[in-house]
């Protein structure tokens, strides 16, 4: 007689003969520390058809009978198990048990389950519970975040310690650090090596929170996985808002045909695309040189501060018309258009507040308060040097195209993303705390700091951290240290 099918719901304490379709979603190994790094089991979580996750494990003895089926996002028909209470100190999942694998255990690869599976399943915690379960070791969450900047002690070849620290904001826009160390920290290093565009999300498994002072930081543990931008669901969702937060426009759908993985092509080859597929949501990577920063289009914008539409200046007021208030909260915001070629053509690219935010380093309103003095308005104002210092530069640029962006009247590419080509991103402040964090609580010596790069339509999750050594569209000394001196009396937005 068939085993009969249950689901991880029903699992009691004991022998378990009965069937349970499940789907891999990641594992790894777990080694002791004082035993030399000697392996003891390889870790796994699992998923059932209703979401259900459980966490199961292999001894190292029964090892070699099953590692030749391990990969992650197979599904199994998993039978014949032991089911023991959940001893682990920190868990990761919300079920106090754990499935064992024993002599007898089957777990028999299958194609076609009875029910569709869930593709992926994580156990995602918000900052207030971070805080928390912080300093407790009672739980190790995941985490959906957007990555600001990065710091590696990586080299090449590796040596010494090594550690990453990536600054990361999770759900309120407060700073977190995420720190892995040793080989995470390689792997994480030369993963980001071999990304074009700046990764804007990350998913992280298995982290364990911890409190320096007042700020939160999450370790990295044996069982993280890292996750960028569109590598997940979860993260693409928060990619896409990131990206309509930075451009004002409805997140782009996945490119068409040959350049649907975000591949390079010219400027001659984006304006035919353009007029073919002039129907879809598409993006691209383009390289060019800045030829033109036109300034009769002006630098800037006053938006609403809750919609964030453009509003309508009346006297002495600004209307937004969306929310339809007569005396609205404005805020400043970039709005750019360069004229850029390559050796095939020529284009229009629209940057808007994000993009001119990250390579400058320096916010509208603060750029506006440094030109203050030339007019009424800001926005009335000449462009800021450092604007204006685009011109004659080559970058390369995350691009996406609307509907919107290429009409017969209106032809332009609107930029995502812009990284140059022969020089590099100037680096990221961190704060000083992020210094003193470490895995024996030593002070880390020597950190580099690098410029995490992306190309978001990716699908193989190969990534890696440039060094950062000469900086690209700086800030004049000027305007620098007017802004210096601003930032201090500004209130943190």
């Amino acid at each position: 007689m068939a085993n009969s099918r249950i689901y991880f719901s029903d699992l009691k304490p004991g022998r378990c003969s009965s069937v349970v379709e499940t789907r891999l979603l990641r594992f790894w190994e777990a080694r002791s520390a004082s035993r030399g790094g000697e392996l003891m089991r390889v870790d796994m979580l699992l998923i059932d058809v209703n979401s259900t996750m459980v966490q199961a494990s292999i001894n190292a003895p029964r090892l070699l009978k099953f590692q030749g089926r391990l990969a992650a996002g197979r599904t199994f028909a998993l039978s014949d198990f032991d089911v023991v209470p959940c001893t682990h100190t920190r868990m990761l999942t919300d079920s106090p048990l754990l499935i064992r694998f024993n002599g007898t255990t089957g777990f028999d690869e299958i194609t076609e389950p009875s029910f569709p599976l869930p593709i992926e399943g994580f156990s995602f915690q918000n900052e207030t519970d971070l805080l928390r379960i912080a300093n407790t070791n009672t739980r190790l969450p995941d985490i959906l975040a957007e990555i600001t900047a990065v710091k590696s002690t990586v080299h090449d070849p590796p040596k010494g310690k090594n550690h990453v620290m990536a600054t990361i904001k999770i759900d309120n826009g407060n700073s977190a650090t995420l720190n892995l160390f040793d080989n995470q920290a390689i792997d994480f290093h030369r993963r980001l090596e071999s990304m074009r565009v700046d990764p804007m999300v990350i998913v992280a498994t298995n982290i364990n929170p911890r409190t320096v002072g007042a700020h939160l930081s999450l370790n990295a543990t044996s069982g993280t996985h890292i996750y960028f931008d569109q590598e997940t669901t979860a993260g693409q969702t928060s990619f896409n808002r990131l990206v309509t937060r930075s451009t004002g426009l409805p997140p782009a759908a996945p490119l068409l045909g040959e350049v649907a993985k975000v591949e390079p092509v010219t400027i001659a080859e984006l304006n035919s695309f353009a007029i073919i597929a002039v129907s879809e949501d598409i993006q691209f990577m383009c390289t060019g040189k800045v030829i033109r920063v036109d300034s009769d289009k002006g630098w800037c914008y006053v938006a609403c501060s809750k919609c964030g539409r453009k509003l309508q200046r009346i006297e002495y007021t600004f209307k937004c018309v969306r929310c339809n208030n007569s005396h609205a909260v404005g805020v400043l915001r970039y709005r750019v258009e360069l004229a850029i070629a390559d050796d095939t053509a020529d284009g229009i690219f629209v940057c808007f507040d994000g993009v001119m935010t990250k390579l400058h380093g320096l916010e509208a309103r603060v750029a506006g308060q440094v030109l203050d003095g030339e007019a009424g308005y800001p926005e009335d104002s000449h462009m800021p040097p450092f604007v204006t210092s685009m011109e004659g530069k080559t970058y390369t640029f995350h691009v996406k195209l609307t509907t919107y962006d290429f009409t017969s009247t209106h032809q332009c590419f609107t930029v995502t993303r812009i990284l140059a080509e022969h020089e590099r991103l100037p680096p990221h402040k961190f704060d000083t705390y992020q210094e003193e964090v470490a895995t024996d609580g030593a002070k880390v010596e020597g950190i580099q700091p690098i410029l995490a790069n992306v190309d978001s339509g990716s699908t193989g999750g190969e990534t890696s951290l440039i060094a950062v050594n000469n900086p690209v569209g700086r800030v004049p000394n000027k305007v620098d240290d007017a802004s210096n001196h601003i930032l201090k009396k500004a209130p943190k937005p």
